[in-house]
């Protein structure tokens, strides 16, 4: 086998690209060269019948994300993760990908890359040794590619920082740092935050990196770790465009929970329009997450601007300080006399929004216990749920009554 490697990829090459083109030929097909995240380094030249995924790839830089997800529920990409062996992946049709036989590229256990072959047909044992050769000879040039990125993403974290941090104190001293990092900060910005509940150390930042690449959703401009924290700056396509936000947050955890056995939570600030609110959107984040915290029986939104009352809950505790509420007080003695739980079934029946079966579902009670509660929390306080007015200020104290337990 040594003998065919120095036959094959003896010499240096003045380009990936060549390489490429070079181990396209020994292979006898198109070939396409990735860099961890699945973005293009380099691909082949190509002759003749070519599927729809190759042409996807090539056209955006990086294999299309439902692309990704069918190879990850097939087992090819955790397999390519395992082995440094040629791996023959199966045609899917439901993506439109045809046979393909892919190798990972590896500097000791760590994968920095792949390559994959568009096969046509089985590998002969000569095409996968030469395929095997084709790994190492990439190898160098996929570590000096993966250090300028690291390098550039360095340099990014620390201008990123100064933005959450309110280091500029106008637009134009932002553009004029940019013009060394050549972020995009036009349009609709907003920061993400994800925790880990766990430090994150290089392998799990690695994994993350991974799955930031690869969803594709939305458009990570830049991004940082602080803790156990990941927080990114977005670019929406949209603005304002608040529901692709929580469905790319929800994607992500349940991405997490399934590749990395990790459930992070995940909080949204405001959309800006000008970079030098940038600091605004992360606090906003960290408020959500710190809402979310703190009421952790009730559903929160993902986004700030969907957080209603919850935006302003602090303050109003700061208002409401030493004021008193009848019908908490007389449901409070009474829940202790009786040993009952007449306060955690109305905070929850107004958390719900009065949805009934909902409450009595996260309480995991029959909605008729709930009913029967409600109907005589009436009769001990006077209680009425179809006066709002009544209703908000009791769901506020109550709020406050949650926060000042939960802060003990």
């Amino acid at each position: 086998m040594s003998n065919d490697k120095t036959h094959y990829f003896a010499h240096e090459y003045e380009s990936i690209e060549m390489l490429a083109d070079r181990i396209s030929e020994a292979l006898l097909c198109p070939i396409t060269i990735e860099d961890a995240n699945h973005q293009i380094i380099a691909y082949s030249r190509h002759e003749g019948e070519i599927d729809p995924v190759r042409i996807a790839t090539i056209m955006r830089r990086r294999v299309p994300e439902h692309v990704i997800n069918s190879l990850w529920k097939s087992g090819a990409i955790p397999t390519l993760f395992e082995t440094d062996e040629p791996v023959t992946i199966p045609a899917i049709d439901q993506v439109a990908l045809g046979e393909r036989v892919a190798i990972s590229v590896r500097k000791q256990d760590k994968v920095i890359g792949f390559i994959w072959a568009q096969s046509g047909g089985h590998f002969s044992k000569k095409q996968m040794d030469i395929l095997k050769e084709a790994a190492e000879a990439v190898k160098n040039q996929l570590l000096q590619h993966e250090k300028r990125k690291r390098a550039a993403e360095e340099s990014h974290q620390e201008f990123f920082w100064k933005l959450l941090t309110g280091h500029f104190t106008s637009r134009n001293e932002i553009e004029q740092a940019n013009k060394t990092y050549g972020l995009s900060l036009t349009g609709s910005l907003l920061v993400i935050l994800f925790d880990f509940g766990q430090p994150i150390n290089r392998t799990l930042e690695r994994q993350i990196d991974y799955l930031v690449e690869t969803l594709q959703q939305l458009s990570c401009i830049a991004r940082t770790y602080d803790d156990g924290q990941l927080v990114m700056l977005i670019r929406l396509k949209e603005e304002n465009n608040l529901d692709a936000v929580s469905s790319y947050i929800d994607n992500f955890i349940a991405k997490s929970a399934e590749r990395l056995g990790i459930s992070p939570a995940g909080a949204a600030g405001a959309a800006i329009q000008n970079p030098l609110h940038v600091q605004d959107s992360y606090q906003e984040a960290v408020r959500v997450f710190r809402m979310k915290q703190l009421f952790t029986t009730i559903t929160l939104p993902h986004c700030f601007d969907k957080l209603g009352i919850f935006q302003s809950i602090e303050q109003f505790r700061t208002i409401r300080l030493g004021k008193r509420n009848a019908v908490i007080d007389t449901l409070a003695e009474y829940d202790q006399a009786h040993n009952a739980n007449m306060l955690e079934s109305l905070y929850m029946f107004l958390a719900y929004d009065g949805n009934i079966n909902e409450a009595a579902r996260v309480m995991h009670v029959h909605p008729n216990t709930l009913s029967y509660r409600l109907k005589r929390i009436s009769e001990i306080t006077g209680f009425n749920s179809k006066d709002m007015n009544e209703k908000t200020i009791l769901y506020i104290d109550l709020l406050i009554r949650h926060m000042d337990h939960s802060l003990l």
